[in-house]
């Protein structure tokens, strides 16, 4: 899918000490993040991981301005978002954020209405709103003659996820950040939300996605950043993380299943190289054994 033609591409995106705090000015307030600075450059692929409560739905939020920093800078291109002038509706055009509950996102009342409303909000002609509907349908996985009738209320909850995928996908944005995008998929549905997130970093679309599985996060992500209590606490290359095994026991995050194997298939010297982020790449690198 191209992007949405709005002035022109997002090329990137940057946090200057972004603090955010819960009920400002009231008796319970409570900091969520934390003097975050950060940027993301197009075409990324970036994983954003920590334990439970360390901020990162929050920090998601601020992507497309859903939340306002209490203090800080978010620039889109070297423009402040929050800046009088800037065009926040035409921003969340181009930023798609999947929400990790799916609920949240259907509120018509057929799969078909509930993909086409972002496409009718940018008042494109019906033929083009069928096209694009049907093509987001297609990309997730769902056979749009099969599921465009039901009501998104009556699907399993792979189903909701994948449709509240679609929606998103169907804006055609420049960035899509997912929270959790694999939660209770199948197998099945899980494989076609992966291949789907290849296909579109592979045509210049930047990702950025929260996950609790490691597996996940290595096969998919260039770019790893650890959130701990507000705070940045790591941002480096997935062949960082899996070094550094203290940080993940530190969030709390398990060290990944694969990656476990290849290490100790290494060090039995029956692969080369222990840095293998699918089971694909292992199963390549038992056949072709040590070089």
């Amino acid at each position: 899918m191209q992007s949405c033609n709005w002035k022109s591409l997002i090329m990137k995106i940057k946090f200057e000490k972004i603090c955010y705090h819960y009920l400002q000015n009231l008796p319970y307030q409570k900091e969520i993040l934390k003097d975050i600075s950060l940027e993301i450059s197009r075409g990324e692929f970036v994983a954003l991981i920590g334990p439970t409560g360390s901020g990162k739905t929050t920090l998601l939020q601020h992507f497309t301005g859903l939340l306002k920093p209490t203090s800080g800078k978010i620039y889109i291109d070297d423009r402040d978002i929050w800046q009088k002038a800037y065009p926040l509706a035409a921003l969340r055009k181009k930023i798609g954020l999947v929400f990790q509950f799916p609920e949240s996102q259907l509120f018509e009342g057929s799969v078909f209405d509930d993909v086409a409303f972002g496409p009718r909000a940018l008042k494109l002609k019906h033929g083009e709103v069928e096209q694009r509907v049907e093509q987001a349908l297609r990309l997730v996985g769902l056979n749009v003659d099969i599921i465009a009738a039901r009501s998104p209320h009556d699907l399993s909850e792979g189903e909701k996820r994948r449709v509240a995928i679609a929606g998103v996908l169907a804006m055609a944005p420049d960035m899509l950040i997912l929270d959790e995008p694999t939660a209770g998929l199948d197998p099945t549905g899980k494989k076609l939300v992966i291949n789907m997130l290849e296909k579109l970093n592979r045509e210049g679309v930047t990702i950025l996605f929260v996950s609790h599985n490691m597996d996940l996060v290595l096969q998919l992500a260039q770019r790893v950043l650890v959130l701990s209590e507000g705070t940045i606490i790591f941002d480096g290359t997935r062949d960082s993380i899996l070094s550094n095994q203290d940080l993940l026991t530190e969030v709390h995050l398990e060290f990944p299943r694969i990656s476990s194997v290849a290490r100790s298939l290494y060090r039995q010297k029956i692969i080369a190289d222990w840095k293998i982020y699918t089971i694909s790449q292992l199963k390549s690198a038992i056949r072709s054994g040590r070089v």
